[in-house]
């Protein structure tokens, strides 16, 4: 009993010295994010950058080599003797800019099909429900792919592609809220006061879908960056004169045997994000994904 009186103290102490410690790493993915958000940013201020230079003489220099106009590649160039570190920089702008475009519209769209369908419910609900289940059946890449290809090369269009089978994911969580608290007492005293439909949907059931959808969107955008390096890899994606992390693997495929660093640095830095995000993603799901209803 003595022995056991004296170890407690420790293990307090010991669980007092290890909770700064998992408060600290739990910052770690805002801090990797937030530098991201920085470099898209803030970088193609600083580091000027054309799509179509060419440069024969700075063709696959390795990192930290002088170029032909005096300066320091410091992550290499590629086959036509462009800046790697420009394009790492330039590309991270374009996959934010896409990813919260795609996850903003598909959040609107979810949200509202979502709540709509769980709270009206009846024919309506039966609907949108089948609806979501016939799109279920198709691969998401798959019909991502054929709306980008069936169309001229753009931003717009990617987005739209995206877009087509991110909405799911928030229409089917917005759904399942809105079918537990259409049932609330709250919700059936709005009703019977005669407020109309679409205010008790604006000011009863959208707010508690805000934890959930935040979690959601999280992992979301790591899944619509991934597929928009995807669609760039493929050349079906954004056009030439725009930057994008999955144009620069695809160029320096062929150059893996000698000049690794047109594709590993970009793939290192997606990897990065997305691992990031999903880490993020997991922190938001554990803390509003659950639970969120009270």
């Amino acid at each position: 009993m003595t022995a056991v009186l004296e170890k407690t103290p420790a293990t307090s102490a010991d669980v007092r010295r290890r909770r700064p410690r998992r408060r600290w790493t739990r910052w770690v993915p805002y801090t990797i994010l937030a530098i991201y958000a920085l470099v898209g940013g803030v970088g193609p201020l600083l580091i000027d950058y054309n799509p179509v230079y060419v440069s024969l003489p700075d063709r696959l220099l390795k990192p930290g080599s002088h170029v032909s106009t005096g300066g320091i590649a410091w992550l290499g160039t590629d086959g036509t003797g462009r800046d790697v570190l420009a394009q790492v920089v330039y590309g991270a702008r374009t996959s934010v800019l896409i990813g919260i475009a795609t996850v903003v519209v598909s959040c609107v769209v979810g949200v509202a099909i979502g709540t709509v369908a769980g709270y009206f419910r009846g024919w309506l609900d039966t609907i949108l429900a089948r609806g979501i289940d016939i799109l279920l059946a198709f691969p998401a890449i798959l019909l991502t792919i054929v709306i980008a290809g069936a169309f001229e090369r753009s931003v717009l269009v990617v987005v739209v592609a995206l877009s087509a089978t991110a909405w799911i994911s928030f229409a089917r969580v917005t759904r399942g809220v809105a079918l537990t608290i259409r049932e609330r007492a709250w919700v059936d005293a709005a009703r019977v006061l005669g407020v109309r439909p679409l205010a008790i949907l604006w000011r009863h059931i959208v707010p508690f879908t805000a934890g959930p959808v935040v979690a959601l969107a999280t992992l979301e955008f790591a899944l619509v960056v991934l597929a928009e390096a995807g669609l760039s890899f493929l050349g079906i994606g954004l056009p030439n004169s725009a930057v994008s992390w999955g144009q620069i693997i695809a160029n320096g495929k062929q150059y893996l045997a000698t000049a690794w660093w047109i594709s590993a640095i970009p793939g290192i830095a997606l990897s990065l994000l997305i691992i990031t995000i999903g880490i993020l993603g997991d922190q938001l799901t554990a803390r509003y994904g659950r639970g969120h209803v009270r």
